[in-house]
C-alpha cells in the first residue's frame, strides 16, 4: 500500500481540532438538559467558552441540531468498495472501474452501481458522502473510531482487544446522557447492538474495540442481541427465560436478591458489598417486561413486511431496528453479520461477492427501512446512517480482489430533516482520494451525535471521575444546508 500523502500518523485535511471549554458533569446535571433532543448544555452559569453555542444549539435547533429522536447505525463491517458502489467511476482503466456499470436514479446527476436494483428509487432521501477518508488501515482501531466518533487508543492496529480505554459506542454515551436526565425506555434498554460484536478471525485483537461502555465503564454496555435473525424460529436468546421461569417467580426472585443484599450489608462492617446493581435491575427488568419481549418479536410483523426487508439475519435485523426505535430505543446499531467469509473484507473474489453475496441483502434492508419509516412518519425524526469503516483499493490485486484502503470511501445518511438527493465531497478520477470537502468517520459520528441534539463537543465522566471528550469529530452541519 502506498504511503498517505498525509504523513504516517497524521490526518492531514481529515482531522479535526482538538474540543476545549469542556461542560463538567455537575453542570450537565444542574443545567437539567439532556434530553435526547436537546443534549447540548442550555442552563447554568459556567462561564465556559462552549455554553453560549451549546445554549444555542439547544434552544434553536438550528441546522439539524435534535432533529432525530433516534439513530439506526447500519455498520457495514470489513469496508465495502466504495468505486464498486456509491462513487463509481466508469471511465477509469479496466484494472479500476471493474466489470459493473453505473445506473441513474430518481435524482438527476446521481448515479449508483448497478448492483443496486432498489436503492436507486430512494436517492432523493439519500445524502452521499464521497470524500470520507483517514489514515488507518487496520480493521479494529478504524472501526473503533467508526462506531465511536473518536481514534482508538492505539492507532493502526489489529492487535488490540477492546479494553476500559476505548472511547464508548455511540449507544453508550446516549445511555448515560440519558441517566444524567433521569430517562429511560420503559422496559427497553437505552442502546442496542445486533447480531454480534463485530470480531475479525485474522486479527491477534479479534473483536473491535469501541462497541462497549469503554471509559463510561460497563454498565452503559449496549444491550446484546444475537442469532440468526432470519431463521424462522429465532428468539432472542438472552431474554429467554432459564428452565421456565415465569416472569412472577423472577420478580420474586430480584426481590430476594435485593433482601440478601440489603441483610449482606447490615452484617458485613468490613468488606462494601454492592447492592442490586443497574446491570441486574435492567436484566431483570428485560426478562419479565412483556413489552419488552413484544418489541423483540419480529413474528408480528406482517409476513409481507417480512419479505420486503428480505427473509435473512441482515434484513430481519434491520426490520428489528426499525421495530426498537418505534418503541422508542434512541440508538440501534446493526453491524454486518459473521458470514464466515470476511464479510465486506474482499481482498479476494470481490465482484462475485458484491454482486450475489452482499450488496443485494443490504440493498433490500435499507431500501425497505426507508420505505418503511417513510410510510410511519417517522423518517424526519430518524437519522439512518450507512458505513463502513474503510474503502478498498481502487486497484484491482491478482486475486480480482480489492485491498484495504482508508484513504477515500462512501458512506450514506438519511432522514433527521436531511434535504436529501445530495452528494457531499467528491474523489480523484480514481477515487483514491478526496479532492473537496475531505472528511472523517469521526465528523460522520460527530454529525450522528448533532442530529440527536447531543454537542459532540462536550465531555462526559469516565469510572474516576475525569471529564474526557467523547468525540473528537466535527458535525456536518453544512448537510442540511438548503439548497
Amino acid at each position: 500500500m502506498p504511503p498517505s500523502p498525509f504523513g504516517p500518523r497524521c490526518l492531514g485535511p481529515f482531522a479535526s481540532d482538538p474540543r476545549r471549554g469542556a461542560v463538567s458533569r455537575r453542570s450537565l446535571v444542574q443545567a437539567g438538559t439532556l434530553g435526547l433532543a436537546g443534549f447540548g448544555v442550555a442552563g447554568g452559569a459556567l462561564g465556559l467558552p462552549d455554553l453560549a453555542a451549546s445554549r444555542a444549539l439547544a434552544a434553536s435547533g438550528a441546522a439539524g441540531f435534535g432533529r432525530a429522536k433516534a439513530c439506526i447505525l447500519l455498520f457495514m463491517w470489513g469496508g465495502p468498495s466504495h468505486v464498486d458502489t456509491l462513487d463509481m467511476k466508469p471511465h477509469a482503466p479496466p484494472e479500476v472501474r471493474g466489470p459493473f456499470k453505473p445506473v441513474a436514479t430518481n435524482v438527476p446527476g446521481l448515479e449508483f452501481s448497478e448492483l443496486f436494483e432498489r436503492l436507486p428509487r430512494h436517492a432523493d432521501k439519500l445524502t452521499v458522502i464521497r470524500s470520507m477518508g483517514h489514515n488507518d488501515p487496520a480493521h479494529l482501531s478504524s472501526a473503533h473510531a467508526a462506531v465511536t466518533g473518536h481514534l482508538a487508543p492505539n492507532l493502526v492496529s489489529d492487535d488490540d482487544p477492546p479494553s476500559p480505554k476505548d472511547s464508548p459506542h455511540v449507544g453508550a454515551v446516549v445511555a448515560k446522557l440519558r441517566e444524567l436526565r433521569g430517562e429511560s425506555v420503559s422496559g427497553l434498554p437505552s442502546s442496542v447492538i445486533l447480531p454480534w460484536k463485530v470480531f475479525h478471525p485474522a486479527a491477534p485483537g479479534g473483536q473491535a474495540p469501541g462497541q462497549h461502555g469503554g471509559w463510561l465503564g460497563a454498565g452503559y454496555d449496549p444491550f446484546l442481541v444475537t442469532g440468526d435473525l432470519g431463521r424462522p424460529d429465532w428468539r432472542v436468546p438472552e431474554l429467554g427465560l432459564i428452565d421456565g421461569v415465569s416472569p412472577a417467580r423472577l420478580s420474586d426472585r430480584q426481590s430476594l436478591l435485593s433482601s440478601l443484599d440489603a441483610a449482606r450489608r447490615r452484617l458485613d462492617t468490613v468488606a462494601e458489598v454492592s447492592p442490586l446493581g443497574p446491570l441486574q435491575r435492567q436484566a431483570f427488568d428485560l426478562l419479565a417486561g412483556s413489552s419488552t419481549r413484544e418489541a423483540f418479536d419480529l413474528s408480528r410483523e406482517s409476513p409481507e413486511t417480512r419479505d420486503e426487508y428480505g427473509r435473512n439475519i441482515h434484513g430481519q435485523g434491520v426490520l428489528l431496528a426499525r421495530r426498537l426505535v418505534e418503541r422508542g430505543v434512541p440508538l440501534v446499531c446493526v453491524n454486518w453479520h459473521n458470514d464466515g467469509k470476511n464479510f465486506w473484507d474482499t481482498h479476494g473474489n470481490n465482484f462475485n461477492r458484491l454482486k450475489d453475496e452482499l450488496v443485494p441483502p443490504a440493498d433490500r434492508a435499507l431500501s425497505a427501512l426507508l420505505t418503511d419509516l417513510e410510510t410511519r412518519g417517522m423518517l424526519d425524526e430518524t437519522i439512518v446512517a450507512w458505513i463502513g469503516e474503510f474503502g478498498r483499493r481502487p486497484l484491482i490485486n491478482p486475486n480480482t480482489g480489492r485491498d484495504h484502503w482508508p484513504f477515500c470511501y462512501s458512506g450514506l445518511l438519511a432522514g433527521a430533516g436531511l434535504p436529501g438527493g445530495r452528494i457531499y465531497g467528491a474523489s480523484d478520477r480514481l477515487g483514491n482520494y478526496p479532492i473537496s470537502n475531505p472528511t472523517s468517520p469521526r465528523d460522520y459520528v460527530a454529525t450522528l451525535y448533532h442530529a440527536l441534539g447531543i454537542n459532540p463537543e462536550m465531555r462526559l465522566p469516565d469510572v474516576t471521575g475525569r471529564d474526557i471528550a467523547f468525540c473528537d469529530g466535527r458535525a456536518l452541519t453544512e448537510l442540511w444546508a438548503k439548497a
